[in-house]
């Protein structure tokens, strides 16, 4: 395992990276357009992307810590402890390539998953109100000038909530 086999990991995790804050701006713009029909598919495959960035990473730590050893620092170095001890030429410098791409990354992945669950949380506070006021009626009068409280009026509701 070489500094060139730790870099193509390091690509792939950038690519999935990437794919993932795709995914997570498709499923945002499921959730901001009210269209939560396909929202599990969305999630599923968000899913799926965490799985692969799972197993790349477990790979990419196999890697980090040959290439660690062979350079000579702990076998558990961090990819910026690697990028600091890493040897005369190129590889100091791929390696920081790839760790601030990786950090605006995981950076811009953060900010869309706090946001789509600030989205699920309304969307789920909107929905516990409008199940508690089913059947309690708005308190208007009717036309005789009588309280009436519209349970006898028909309520819809979107199961797909």
């Amino acid at each position: 395992m070489s500094a060139q086999d730790l870099s193509a990991l390091l690509w792939q995790e950038r690519e999935l990276l990437e794919l993932l804050a795709f995914k997570l701006e498709e499923e945002q713009l499921l959730l901001t357009s009210g269209k939560t029909r396909w929202l599990h598919h969305a999630t599923r495959e968000v899913e799926q992307v965490l799985q692969k960035l799972r197993d790349t990473g477990l790979a990419r730590a196999v890697h980090a810590s040959a290439v660690a050893t062979e350079w000579g620092i702990d076998d558990g170095a961090s990819l910026r402890e690697l990028t600091a001890a890493a040897p005369a030429g190129p590889w100091g410098e791929l390696l920081s390539a790839h760790l601030q791409a990786m950090t605006a990354l995981v950076s811009q992945i953060a900010g869309l998953r706090d946001s789509n669950q600030q989205f699920l949380k309304a969307a789920s506070r909107s929905t516990q109100e409008t199940l508690a006021g089913i059947g309690t009626g708005a308190g208007t009068y009717a036309s005789d000038g009588a309280a009436w409280h519209g349970t006898d009026r028909p309520t819809l509701l979107d199961k797909d909530l």
